[in-house]
């Protein structure tokens, strides 16, 4: 008998035993996760960045199917109450919540589709300079030598102009008007900043131990560069990407205003305020709101941007409440 209860601790914790089983059924047990599991709940405790992402993923909803959302065409006046509707304040009345413009034109459906003229353009910009900075960036911190000074030399180069009248030449000379050249222009000047942080990052990478296995196998420098040191660098280029997106609004905004940058027949909201901007406070729903759209837009893009950098940043250890 004394044997038998000597046994009975031993028998219970057995892989196989009742309690163990029981406990392993009832899903007690740790299971593990992903560092992408984690981001994602650091980024979810970020309350701004959440809100801030379904703002941006509303707004880019409206930018898509911005003929089904918006009342009235970009230059559709309505002939039933010309003048009755020129000029005409934010009311319910006909759902002009923005207010009409000087020639009776709904001014909400106005900004609805430069909303998606500026997006868009916004997103390309981003796009275009990201995948360049990376592209330079990377060279310049894998090989470093002679070609990381002749980049690097280049970049500051770049960095040293003064941004509003290089773009403003390289307008006047190119042509604007067309969202896609202006992208184009703005995304010559937005790739500095990821190029020199991809480098950094590429010359901390290119001394690790991993690097050093992948090269004694024999993968190549591109495969390296691809495959193994590339996806390490994927938080920072995330995040700088989408203060990108907010800086290209902004100065495409800031472009269109100055007559540099998209202009009709296609819609832009800088030009929107350009052309409201002369009638003063008699008028003053046609600057107010476009400008608040280009601030809530902006805001947005950074809140993102900031829950990213604090869910991708392996030692954030900071907790949002």
């Amino acid at each position: 008998m004394t044997d038998q209860a000597a046994r009975l601790p031993e028998e219970s914790t057995a892989i196989g035993s009742p309690d163990l089983t029981l406990t392993y059924e009832s899903g007690v047990e740790m299971k593990a996760r992903s560092q992408w599991a984690y981001a994602r709940m650091r980024f979810f405790r970020h309350r701004l960045a959440v809100a801030s992402l379904f703002t941006l993923i509303a707004v880019g909803l409206i930018a898509i199917f911005a003929d089904q959302v918006a009342l009235y065409g970009y230059d559709e006046i309505p002939l039933d109450n010309l003048v009755g509707s020129i000029g005409l304040a934010p009311t319910f009345h006909d759902w002009h919540l923005f207010g009409t413009d000087q020639l009776g034109r709904d001014y909400l459906s106005r900004v609805i589709f430069g909303i998606r003229t500026s997006f868009w353009v916004a997103l390309f910009v981003a796009a275009l300079a990201t995948c360049f900075g990376t592209l330079v960036g990377a060279i310049a911190g894998y090989y470093g030598g002679k070609t990381d000074n002749l980049l690097m030399r280049f970049t500051d180069l770049i960095l040293t102009l003064p941004g509003i009248a290089i773009l403003l030449t390289a307008s006047a000379f190119f042509g604007s008007g067309d969202p896609m050249r202006v992208g184009v222009i703005l995304a010559f000047l937005f790739w500095t900043g990821i190029a020199r942080i991809v480098r950094g990052l590429f010359l901390s990478l290119r001394e690790k131990e991993f690097v050093e296995a992948a090269k004694a196998a024999g993968a190549s420098d591109l495969r390296i560069m691809a495959r193994h040191m590339l996806p390490n660098t994927v938080g920072p280029i995330v995040v700088t990407a989408t203060l990108i997106v907010a800086g290209a609004i902004l100065v495409e905004a800031a472009l269109s205003f100055l007559g540099f940058g998209i202009q009709p027949p296609n819609a832009a909201i800088g030009k929107l305020i350009a052309d409201g901007q002369g009638e003063g406070f008699s008028l003053w729903w046609l600057v107010t709101f476009p400008g608040l759209v280009i601030v809530v837009i902006a805001l947005a893009v950074n809140f993102v941007g900031d829950g990213l950098r604090d869910a991708l940043d392996p030692t954030q250890r900071r907790t949002r409440n």
